[in-house]
């Protein structure tokens, strides 16, 4: 019987084998997941809750039991309700790893707490929402005209606002004669596109709200924004929780068809998820969730830094409206739709219009008679969210050749301008998010960020979330790196072509002389240490090695070979803009993008970040329906193209997985990386590792 067991965190995504016998939070110590442990493991505190997942989970090739753990203690009972015993719920300090496991960190107990980079871009919108209030005085009945309620209400909504044929929802039916007499007839209608009257205000009211929402395959961020002012009241992010069932679509789509409530708990889990973003959002509008908001005044007393009217004090109810995009995966799981023929040729969704649903009928916690509005799709991998960032950045309104890549664990393309546009997709996986690299992490304090070598003698210097001074700056235990996260995987890859410790091929150089490359003890493999033991928190080298070379390969061929495909469609040898999208466009150095051959050669000063355009997208639409409309136009109207099916795919695809590509021309990379290095001559036989995974 095997000594140890394997373990999977999520939504952290670390993993490796553990002894067993230790407690789940000594497992997170050596894996390098951050829980809260605040009493120091006596028990006493409950802040290290953490859920043991239950079933077999294709894409870790375990099954994970809640047998799999030592037996219930009584010192949980004081944290630990029945309903979530029933659920798997055990402290981290009590429970004792006796098998594999999948274990769930909820967000209250991870001590360090992603770093989500969603941020509403300022772009033009032309306000035009969906939801807007109308003030009415509706006349008291009399017993010349007893005229019912709704009919008066109705009649000054024609007469005033020129809103004619009106429905009611029955909720707000329900509520309409309390309203009218509370403030003696004066009230304002919430009208849906100038068709549903959807709530009922006694008195005079201005403000309204509503939420837009970017479903990720990893993440998932909301937009909370007064329909009103346009103002993004607050944004919210978390990890997407599906992210225990495989970090990509597929692997979600696998595990909807290997178990017959797979499709159920998947929905319930992003539903709950989504809600919980609501109940979050609305809290900062309250006076307690501003910890800086007390100050002093000039004898010394707190005085309160904003006035009371800055604080709207929302509850989800006050939230009128939303809208929400996200890949087709997530668009299908979200609304319960079966997604597995999206899984087999020719890949087709089950809907690819927009839709308008009750918030009710989804079970999202919004005002009861509210809509959410879903983007619609494209095709089988390019979802609402490719929607959302063509409906931002508008390609199809210009006359410069724009390529528009939405880097994440599907990466999604889009080229053209006004004359013609094209989209497609390519699994890139989720090597860029800290999967399946062997020291990934996801983005919270203590990842390595930002990496540099240096040619001559190859030392590393390096930055870590959560402290601004760079290695070689600081003592090495104050460093505390625990792995290395999205965006320094896109810096490590460049870094090691450009000084020399990989070859063009992306094998380790055998030549080198440093001390930091060496062959593993235990399976003779190389790597190259990005941090020593004594400047880590996990008590280990922060390697990279062969294998994690070639992941960050194959992620960076996928997209090189989709762009390229591409640009062979439409006939260019080159694009005017490349536009990064997604919460890596804000990260990424768009120098180093182009050194590791991300896409096609062209002028750094054209490399530009578009952030989360998808949620700019969604934003765009809550807060102007006529981009609803010209999203179901372009949506329509934008070609998509199945790279694999293309004749030379593989041929493409094993090209680009060279740094930065086998045969491609490079010539805005001179002066940045050595000549010699830049112009290696390039090895037809370089790839045999990784062509296994193509």
């Amino acid at each position: 019987m095997s000594e140890k067991a394997r373990v999977i965190f999520q939504p952290s995504g670390r993993r490796g084998e553990v002894q067993k016998g230790i407690s789940i939070i000594e497992a997170s110590r050596q894996l390098g997941v951050d829980i809260e442990t605040l009493c120091g493991e006596k028990r006493v505190c409950g802040k290290c809750k953490i859920r043991i997942e239950e079933g077999y989970f294709e894409k870790f090739g375990i099954r994970s039991s809640r047998d799999h753990v030592s037996e219930w203690q009584q010192e949980e009972e004081k944290f630990i309700s029945p309903e979530q015993r029933e659920a798997g719920y055990r402290l981290g300090c009590c429970a004792e790893i006796q098998g594999d496991l999948l274990v769930f960190v909820p967000e209250e107990s991870r001590a360090g707490k992603q770093v989500v980079s969603k941020a509403a871009r300022d772009i033009p919108i032309e306000w035009d929402p969906a939801v807007k209030y109308y003030c009415v005085e509706v006349q008291e009945p009399t017993f010349d005209r007893p005229t019912g309620d709704l009919e008066r209400l109705l009649e000054q909504l024609s007469e005033g606002h020129g809103l004619n044929d009106l429905t009611i929802d029955y909720p707000c039916l329900k509520s309409l004669s309390d309203r009218l007499r509370e403030a003696g007839g004066k009230v304002t209608a919430a009208v849906w596109m100038d068709k549903e009257i959807i709530q009922i205000l006694a008195g005079e009211h201005t403000d309204s709200y509503g939420l837009a929402v970017d479903v990720g395959t990893t993440t998932v961020a909301a937009y909370l924004c007064n329909l009103a002012t346009m103002e993004v009241v607050d944004t919210v992010s978390m990890m997407n929780p599906q992210c225990k069932y495989g970090e990509d679509v597929m692997s979600r789509i696998t595990y909807h068809m290997m178990h017959d409530d797979g499709l159920t708990k998947m929905h319930d889990d992003i539903i709950e998820g989504i809600n919980g973003l609501i109940a979050q959002a609305c809290k900062a509008t309250h006076r307690a969730a501003e910890p800086h908001q007390a100050k002093a005044n000039e004898d010394g007393e707190a005085t309160e830094s904003k006035a009371d009217g800055d604080y709207p004090c929302l509850t989800p109810t006050d939230i009128m409206d939303m809208t929400i995009v996200g890949n087709t995966a997530m668009h299908h799981i979200l609304l319960k739709l079966n997604p597995e023929y999206m899984g087999v040729a020719p890949f087709p969704p089950v809907i690819h219009r927009s839709v308008d649903i009750k918030a009710r009928d989804m079970g999202i916690g919004i005002n009861e008679s509210a809509y959410v509005h879903v983007l619609p799709n494209e095709a089988g991998f390019v979802g609402a969210d490719n929607v959302g960032v063509l409906i931002a950045e508008e390609p199809y309104k210009a006359d410069e050749m724009q390529l528009i890549i939405d880097i994440g664990t599907n990466g999604e393309l889009v080229l053209g301008n006004k004359d013609k546009l094209i989209s497609s997709s390519c699994a890139t996986g989720p090597a860029f998010e800290g999967a399946q690299i062997t020291f990934g992490m996801r983005a919270a304090p203590g990842a390595i960020e930002r990496i540099r070598i240096e040619p001559d003698t190859l030392e590393v210097d390096y930055k870590v979330i959560g402290r601004d001074a760079w290695r070689s700056y600081s003592k090495p235990e104050e460093m505390g790196a625990k792995g290395i996260c999205g965006s320094g995987i896109f810096d490590v890859l460049a870094e090691l072509y450009r000084s020399g410790v990989v070859l063009k091929s992306g094998r380790f150089n055998p030549q080198q002389q440093s001390n930091r490359f060496r062959r593993n003890d235990e399976d003779n493999q190389p790597e190259f240490v990005i941090a020593w033991a004594a400047e880590t928190s996990i008590g280990k080298d922060i390697v990279i090695t062969q294998k994690d070379v070639r992941q960050i390969q194959l992620a960076k061929g996928a997209l090189y070979s989709g762009c390229k495909l591409m640009m062979r469609r439409l006939g260019i040898e080159s694009v005017d803009v490349v536009k990064i999208a997604g919460a890596f466009g804000t990260h990424v150095d768009r120098e180093k993008a182009l050194i590791m051959g991300l896409f096609p050669d062209c002028e750094i000063e054209k490399i530009t970040s578009v952030g989360n355009a998808a949620g700019d997208g969604a934003r765009a639409a809550l807060l102007n329906r006529g981009k609803r409309e010209e999203a179901r136009w372009i949506s329509r109207n934008v070609e998509y193209i199945e790279l694999t099916v293309e004749k030379d795919f593989q041929q493409q695809f094993m090209e680009a997985m060279q740094i930065p590509h086998m045969t491609d021309e490079f010539p805005h990379l001179t002066g940045i990386v050595a000549v010699g290095r830049l112009h290696q001559k390039k090895q037809i036989n370089c790839i045999d590792e990784a062509l296994p995974h193509v």
